[in-house]
């Protein structure tokens, strides 16, 4: 079974050309290196996160396996990625978000400001993680094992 995955980062300055966004291709290589067929991450500007998000989840059926977001989950007027992703989500994974916000924790008091979200939709595994380097690799340290038996169990194939 080919397992596929997708990055959409929100940052308008990055999408305009201002700075490299560097946050993307942390989790994308993450990705890949999980097995997940993943093309390089879609940076779209804050204000059309929205609509990108909203036209990906239209056709459920073309989803893949994963979806991480990255940025958008500050207390900022623009960070509004979660407020994207959660209608799309069927069932929320808090636990997820938890151990995420604790793994935060050990680098920065600040971990616990992102308004992240992690949840399934049919058969896709949704969390959206910060800008910021080290908050998408604190996410992946917490996704590494657990992500592969998330996306067995949602396709049925998990032993238990």
């Amino acid at each position: 079974m080919t397992r596929t995955g997708l990055v959409i980062v929100a940052s308008t300055r990055a999408a305009a050309g201002v700075y490299d966004d560097r946050s993307g291709p942390v989790a994308v290589e993450f990705l890949r290196s999980q097995g997940f067929e993943t093309p390089d991450a879609l940076v779209v500007p804050d204000a059309e996160l929205s609509a990108t998000v909203d036209k990906l989840f239209a056709d459920r059926d073309s989803l893949p396996n994963v979806v991480l977001t990255s940025g958008g989950t500050g207390i900022t007027a623009d960070d509004r990625t979660v407020e994207a992703v959660t209608p799309h989500l069927e069932r929320e994974m808090p636990g997820i978000v938890h151990a995420f916000w604790n793994k935060g924790l050990e680098n920065t008091p600040l971990a616990v400001a992102s308004r992240a979200v992690a949840g399934v939709t049919g058969r896709t595994f949704v969390m959206t993680l910060p800008g910021s380097t080290g908050g998408v690799k604190d996410g992946c340290a917490v996704l590494k094992n657990l992500l592969v038996p998330v996306v067995d169990m949602l396709e049925g194939t998990h032993e238990h």
